[in-house]
């Protein structure tokens, strides 16, 4: 903001913030007792009572065997101390507070120890697909031309369409188109067909990018491309069609790519001996798709986001010790259960 002026509220501030809460769950997490711990303080506290017995008898040995009085405390102070159970009431503590703090410093936040101790029980992920095991982004996949066509030519004169379009899809042909360094040159007489696609001319050229409705409406014939199309949406891409001066040219296929740390992230939790499953709203063939790419075996697709929590509910039931990995509000329901 060079030139003018820029007014800025604090909503929050101080123990309200967002860090703050973050600094509190942790400490919260690091003064909770897990399971274990109260386990290991009520050994502790019949060890002490264990400990003050034996010194007491140990004095009393000595002292009626005819030691002197200070010999016999040393040796009952000696027992008190060697039997006094401070390794057992200090080590829970001191392991759920390295623990929560190694985990704070990656990123992770425990709610308390119980959920720590928990953690160590999971044997079967669910995993959220789109923005947690992909990136959220769709992104071109492949480029399927028809006869006599060039893919710079003919990707070009789509760029400069989807260029105008604030569709998703659309800002995904022109950053691949962009990748490739090619030369957008500018279109006139845009027009946006809600749900369909977008005309334009580009270079004198009529330019027609959308889905296969449009292509109907505008009366062109896919030809050889039309089982290119059907082929690449089987697989779970979304396919956009392209043509030129009444001629279908290309067949571009997006798909949401996976993230570059997911299948490390699905390997590491198998070698855990952990069932990973990939639970989406998306379709069965995409989510197919990338389970493959990612060696995730079971597969549960087609769920409306209301419906996700009785899914790992079923899993719960099936004696599965389940947690929920998801990104989005509509994961909250699951990710509560």
């Amino acid at each position: 903001n060079v030139s003018g002026t820029l007014r800025a509220r604090a909503t929050k501030v101080g123990a309200d913030t967002a860090l703050a809460h973050i600094v509190a769950l942790v400490q919260e997490a690091q003064n909770s007792k897990a399971p274990g711990q109260r386990l290991a303080d009520r050994a502790a506290f019949w060890l002490v009572f264990v400990a003050l017995i034996g010194g007491t008898v140990t004095f009393l040995a000595w002292w009626l065997s005819g030691a002197s009085t200070s010999t016999a405390m040393l040796y009952a102070i000696t027992v008190v101390v060697i039997t006094c159970p401070d390794a057992l009431g200090l080590a829970t503590p001191t392991a759920i507070m390295v623990g929560t703090g190694l985990g704070a410093k990656r990123g992770i936040l425990f709610k308390n120890a119980t959920a720590l101790e928990a953690a160590a029980r999971i044997d079967t992920v669910v995993v959220d697909k789109t923005g947690t095991l992909t990136k959220g982004e769709p992104e071109v996949t492949d480029v399927v031309l028809a006869d006599g066509a060039t893919q710079p030519e003919e990707l070009a004169l789509v760029a400069a369409v989807e260029r105008e379009s604030e569709h998703p899809l659309a800002r995904a042909v022109v950053a691949h188109a962009t990748a490739k360094g090619l030369t957008i040159p500018p279109a006139t007489d845009f027009r946006n067909v809600a749900g369909h696609g977008a005309t334009a001319v580009v270079s004198g050229h009529r330019v027609v990018v959308g889905n296969r409705r449009l292509m109907d409406t505008e009366g062109i014939e896919l030809g050889a491309l039309a089982r290119a199309r059907d082929e690449l949406a089987a697989t779970g891409r979304t396919a956009v069609l392209a043509a030129v001066d009444g001629r279908a040219v290309a067949v571009i296929a997006l798909a949401d790519a996976a993230r570059p740390t997911a299948a490390a992230a699905v390997a590491d939790l198998h070698d855990l001996g952990i069932t990973v499953v990939m639970l989406t709203g998306d379709n069965e063939a995409t989510a197919r798709r990338i389970a493959a790419q990612l060696g995730i075996d079971t597969v549960i697709a087609e769920v409306l986001p209301g419906d996700k929590a009785d899914k790992i509910a079923e899993l719960q039931r099936d004696g599965g010790r389940v947690a929920m990995v998801g990104d989005g509000g509509n994961d909250a329901p699951a990710l509560a259960t």
